[in-house]
């Protein structure tokens, strides 16, 4: 379980094919900090277990079901992944609970200067946009956001900018894909809400 709350934006060192997956090391700082091989880290809101937890560096092998529902078939080495580890119990939650469960592959559509701010209108499968309610939470890329707004083929959400520079979501532009993950209370509301009318 993780909060949306990013640790860490961390660069890619390497993406090797492994098996039917890849094996994905990230450079790190402050995320290695107690963190032992098995232990799950949300990567760009993908829940992956650690295999190696070197000093300055995490290794994770992503299977070939993740990469088909995910964006990371698409990650370069160079590039950067928003990281965070799981909630340990006493853990301030700062964001909304997720659990990093890939919902579904989202689109941007366009991107809004807001002064310092930005507003990003995200296009989404029903998947996901049948959970989003304005002023409710989703998790864009393993960051915790509120939706700003609502529309037939997507939802907006507004940005501020220590958000801009501490996540990947700084460099999001149009037409980029990222990892959409709907809040899972909605989802267990909706099955409640669906078992009573049986």
């Amino acid at each position: 379980m993780f909060t949306g709350i990013v640790r860490e934006r961390a660069r890619i060192t390497s993406v090797e094919p492994r098996g039917e997956g890849l094996l994905l090391r990230v450079a790190v700082e402050a995320t290695a900090d107690g963190l032992a091989p098995g232990d799950s880290v949300a990567v760009n809101g993908v829940c992956l277990t650690a295999e190696r937890t070197d000093a300055g560096e995490l290794a994770f092998w992503a299977g070939s079901e993740t990469l088909s529902r995910t964006t990371l078939a698409g990650l370069q080495a160079g590039g950067e992944v928003n990281l965070e580890p799981a909630l340990r119990a006493g853990d301030p939650l700062g964001g909304h609970l997720v659990q990093g469960h890939v919902d579904a592959v989202g689109r941007v559509r366009r991107v809004e200067l807001e002064g310092e701010g930005a507003r990003v209108w995200f296009d989404a499968p029903d998947q996901v946009l049948r959970y989003c309610a304005e002023k409710g939470s989703v998790t864009v890329d393993g960051v915790s956001l509120t939706v700003a707004a609502l529309d037939d083929d997507g939802f907006a959400v507004a940005l501020v900018p220590f958000t801009l520079d501490a996540t990947t979501l700084g460099a999001l532009g149009e037409r980029d894909e990222v990892n959409l993950e709907a809040d899972v209370l909605a989802k267990y509301v909706e099955r409640l809400l669906s078992s009573t009318r049986r």
